[in-house]
């Protein structure tokens, strides 16, 4: 949506401006690439923001939530995973869905690089799946998160897959074509390393994620691979970061039924909205959405009075 795009740039100007680019050591080689903000009304609380699959760290939800808790003191850090944004060149190896310890090396990274006095993740779809597999196990990797938050985190990435390869014909030729754009960049950048009938003559999402997994991963099929990041099942059996999850049922990628099938917890807090798409949430196109002020909420309630507390 072009002018929600502009009227969102023209928001988030002062966060842009204020935005430094940080290259992150995340481990074993590995670097990631963000974006730190610090506010001028800092209130000592960080949010590290995370786009979805074929999203980037200047992806419009990014923009709009940066912007919006930007105004509101918070000092914001947005992270491009591995192959998003201009990062096709930083590492050899291709992107997939369950690089966890590559993201908990950037969120610790930052962490020391930015120490607060709270530190908290804002996820998007994939973003969000990571997020909540990044709370499961912050405890045992030394990070002290306040908060964590997914908005229409994929939960059941089978379940996802077959949505997308079943929902509108939009949807799936845009994720193919975002898709196919970023693995041809990914050969430009390692041309010795990839092949063009590899990475862009599988003709469905099914296809090219059983062929790229099993060619560049160590997994043997799809299925283990799909089944490695889902949040359904136990994962979150031990969550002990406070985490809140927010979905609409007018998802046409995310089947809001799979949230029963999540581990109960007493960390884990779930909103359903009976309409907001998949991480739209919105209720105009010239201030912020839904979503952002939910955030806003619980993150700096105490600085946030005009926030509303339900969807519709």
């Amino acid at each position: 949506m072009i002018p929600r795009r502009w009227l969102v740039q023209v928001r988030a100007r002062a966060v842009l401006a204020a935005s430094e680019e940080v290259l992150l050591d995340c481990g074993e080689g590995v670097r990631l690439l963000g974006h730190y903000a610090r506010s001028p009304r800092s209130n000592g609380r960080l949010v590290v923001l995370l786009h979805g699959w074929e999203g980037n760290a200047n992806s419009v939800y990014v923009l709009s939530c940066a912007a919006f808790l930007y105004e509101q003191g918070c000092d914001i850090f947005r992270l491009n995973f591995r192959d998003h944004g201009p990062t096709h060149q930083l590492n050899s190896d291709i992107f997939h869905s369950c690089r966890l310890p590559e993201v908990l090396g950037a969120i610790q990274s930052i962490g020391r690089r930015y120490p607060h006095q709270s530190m908290s993740l804002v996820g998007y779809s994939l973003g969000g799946n990571f997020a909540l597999r990044v709370a499961a196990v912050a405890p045992t990797h030394g990070l002290a998160l306040t908060q964590v938050i997914a908005m229409c985190p994929v939960l059941d990435p089978a379940r996802t897959m077959h949505q997308l390869n079943n929902s509108f014909v939009i949807y799936r030729y845009y994720f193919i074509r975002k898709w196919r754009r970023s693995l041809l960049k990914k050969l430009r950048a390692w041309p010795t390393l990839y092949q063009t009938e590899d990475l862009l003559k599988r003709r469905s999402l099914t296809e090219m994620i059983e062929h790229l997994v099993v060619r560049y991963t160590s997994y043997e099929s799809s299925i283990a691979y799909l089944n490695d990041y889902a949040l359904v099942g136990t994962r979150l059996a031990d969550l002990s970061v406070n985490s809140h999850i927010y979905m609409a049922m007018d998802d046409p990628i995310i089947d809001v039924q799979d949230v029963s099938r999540l581990a109960q917890s007493p960390h884990l807090a779930v909103t359903i909205a009976r309409h907001g798409g998949h991480c739209g949430f919105l209720d105009g196109i010239q201030r912020e959405s839904w979503a952002d002020r939910q955030v806003a909420r619980l993150l700096c309630v105490d600085s946030v009075t005009n926030a509303t507390t339900g969807g519709d």
